[in-house]
């Protein structure tokens, strides 16, 4: 049978993950947190149960790598919160605040620099589960690509890292050759044998690592592994395209330091009801860069 669910309870159940079906008026969509789209065999199991015992048996993918249990009534909304937080699951993922973090797999892809798995589980701790209380203007949204292929569009959120090697150039081993290993592995091609030595622009280069060990002569056997922070993107009715910090950080806690600093300038500088893109060129991107460095 079906019934009308009030206006305030619909807003309640939706800061709890559980979306309305906008076919019915008393039936949700459960949203299941995966922390950053890994989950094992297990959670797998036990979401795909709790949709049969709870839901409608039909089990989505959101764009943001949670999992969405489809059909939950009303009534079923707090067994299944239950049901679901007995096998260590969790639901949510909306409104005004941090919200999961996106990664690709860049610590099992051919093409990652970092341990994006890792980097995206000490964000989702940090700032999705520590900054769970903290009411913000806005969403934020934070993204973690492993390399400069930026799959999950790291520049299109209110907040990405990317991975990043930074080759090393050992000018007395370059020999100049006609047919360079660097230059052809370069998939941008700005890497570039000039007056007999290899030559490749800081300014040009993604650093995404594909030139590494490329020479036989061993002119590129080293490099510096670090993280690109992008600022202020955004995806939807409006967009904005991120702007990239600078500095290249070489820290995985001074990048989680600026997460902090970020969210936290949002929180306290940010007007309510928009998002950090337009807090960003509301207060002037070198502004914010500086507040961000701890300058």
């Amino acid at each position: 049978m079906e019934y009308t669910v009030s206006p305030e309870e619909i807003k309640r159940v939706k800061a709890l993950g559980f979306l309305q079906d906008k076919r019915f008026p008393d039936v949700f969509n459960c949203r299941v947190i995966t922390v950053n789209g890994k989950i094992t065999a297990d959670q797998h199991r036990a979401i795909a149960e709790a949709s049969e015992k709870f839901g409608s048996g039909v089990v989505t993918m959101t764009v943001r790598l949670t999992l969405e249990i489809q059909g939950v009534k009303y009534e079923n909304i707090q067994p299944l919160i239950d049901f679901l937080a007995a096998r260590g699951l969790e639901t949510g993922g909306t409104g005004a605040k941090v919200r999961p973090v996106v990664s690709c797999k860049g610590t099992t892809c051919q093409y990652g620099l970092i341990d994006t798995f890792a980097l995206s589980e000490k964000i989702h701790e940090k700032f999705y589960h520590g900054w769970h209380g903290v009411a913000l203007p806005h969403k934020f949204k934070i993204a973690v690509g492993g390399c400069p292929n930026n799959c999950v569009k790291p520049d299109l959120n209110d907040l990405g890292v990317i991975g990043q090697r930074m080759p090393t150039v050992y000018l007395d081993k370059c020999r100049g050759c006609k047919k360079c290993q660097v230059e052809l592995a370069c998939p941008i091609k700005i890497a570039k044998v000039k007056d007999g030595k290899i030559a490749i622009d800081p300014s040009e280069c993604n650093r995404c690592g594909r030139c590494f060990k490329k020479c036989p002569f061993h002119a590129v056997d080293d490099y510096v592994t670090g993280y690109k922070i992008y600022l202020g993107g955004r995806w939807g009715k409006r967009v904005a395209q991120g702007r990239a910090m600078s500095k290249l950080f070489t820290d995985e806690e001074e990048v989680l330091a600026v997460i902090e600093r970020a969210v936290t300038l949002f929180r306290d500088e940010g007007i309510q009801g928009e998002r950090f893109s337009d807090t960003v060129a509301r207060l002037g991107f070198e502004n914010v860069k500086k507040k961000l460095l701890g300058e």
